[in-house]
């Protein structure tokens, strides 16, 4: 009976063994506090984009103009949002500086549960089974990705001929996204914004780590002062893909292909590049694969499914505002939307018109 003590306190340790580090028991609020800041953040954002459309009465589904881009400095809820987005940023690195990826990165999904809960309440239209089903995969598969990816890649130090390989990669795709976008921007929907914004963003987080990488180390040179200036543009350009996005396409959908998209380009960028994981079995590249295609699945289901592009695309009767019909059952679509306004009844993303109320 004795024997067994120091066993069962071996396995005790091994299960809470990971709250043991004060750091963790940081990072993970650290975490959370950051997807709560992204989710609003978004909400922000969309309000102010759609506000500057209505008020310019310019569709900016094509490519916001140089005009409703100085609009958007203007509009109080887009600052606030822009403001939140910040501090998102802030949040997860601190809390990466506390806490292993393995740990941080799945929390960041939390933003794409809440921005859903927030938009169906906002605007009314309330989530399907299909798009609560894309929303569960790419929650599952990007927890699996990063999982993965956390268990097998090792950090390595990163040379100069790596960093040029990924300056051109990113030079080559900035300019085929850059001439696509120009030559079909009147034709391309929602789901190419948010891709496109993943891609750059995913650039731009390991443009990150690389410049970290080499201030560290006291290796300031000027290679990475391209990085800092290609950082700088992929910002931008990310940056205006995903305010396009917002004025074509719902906002948890955009957070949806941020929170996969990104993360996903960030880490094939180490593995292929980088050579992170490469040491890895075979059986690891396939969870990857099939992770990943779980996850861009979701996001392309949830492009295809979504209540609101369903809606705005008139292919479905669907009942708009959060009120329902009265005298007639009640679905679980309107007992959800009912469950979101008891939380949250008037989220403040309202932003003064200086027209008036339309």
């Amino acid at each position: 009976m004795y024997a067994l003590a120091p066993d069962l306190g071996d396995v005790t340790d091994q299960l809470v063994g990971v709250f043991k580090d004060p750091g963790i028991l940081i990072g993970i609020p650290l975490a959370l506090l950051g997807a709560v800041f992204m989710s609003f953040g978004a909400q922000y954002q969309h309000r102010g984009v759609q506000k500057v459309e209505r008020l310019t009465q310019t569709d900016g589904a094509a490519g916001l103009t140089g005009g409703q881009m100085w609009n958007l400095l203007r509009r109080p809820s887009w600052v606030a949002g822009t403001t939140m987005l910040g501090l998102a940023i802030v949040c997860q690195l601190a809390a990466l500086s506390f806490a292993p990826l393995i740990l941080v990165q799945p929390l960041g999904a939390v933003s794409l549960v809440l921005t859903t809960l927030l938009n169906a309440r906002i605007s009314g239209h309330k989530p399907t089974g299909r798009s609560l089903t894309a929303i569960t995969l790419c929650i599952a598969g990007i927890f699996i990705f990063v999982t993965i990816a956390a268990v097998y890649a090792t950090e390595t130090p990163i040379s100069d001929g790596q960093i040029v390989t990924i300056l051109l990669i990113l030079l080559v795709i900035a300019a085929g996204l850059t001439a696509l976008w120009l030559r079909q921007r009147s034709k391309v929907g929602p789901l190419f914004y948010i891709v496109a914004a993943g891609i750059m963003y995913g650039f731009v987080a390991t443009l990150a780590k690389v410049v970290l990488s080499r201030i560290r180390s006291g290796d300031f040179d000027w290679l990475t002062i391209i990085c800092i200036v290609a950082l700088i543009a992929g910002t931008g350009i990310g940056a205006y893909f995903v305010q396009t996005a917002y004025a074509s396409g719902p906002p948890d959908l955009v957070i949806a292909g941020l929170t996969v998209i990104d993360p996903i380009v960030a880490v094939l960028i180490g593995l292929i590049v980088l050579r992170e994981a490469e040491h890895a079995p075979w059986g690891a590249y396939a969870g990857f694969a099939a992770a990943g295609a779980l996850a861009v699945t979701g996001v392309f289901m949830l492009a295809r499914f979504h209540p609101q592009v369903v809606s705005d695309s008139r292919e479905l009767p669907i009942v708009r505002g959060s009120s329902g019909h009265d005298g007639e059952p009640r679905t679980r679509d309107e007992k959800f939307t009912d469950a979101v306004a008891k939380v949250w009844p008037d989220p403040p993303v309202r932003d003064r018109d200086p027209r008036g109320p339309r």
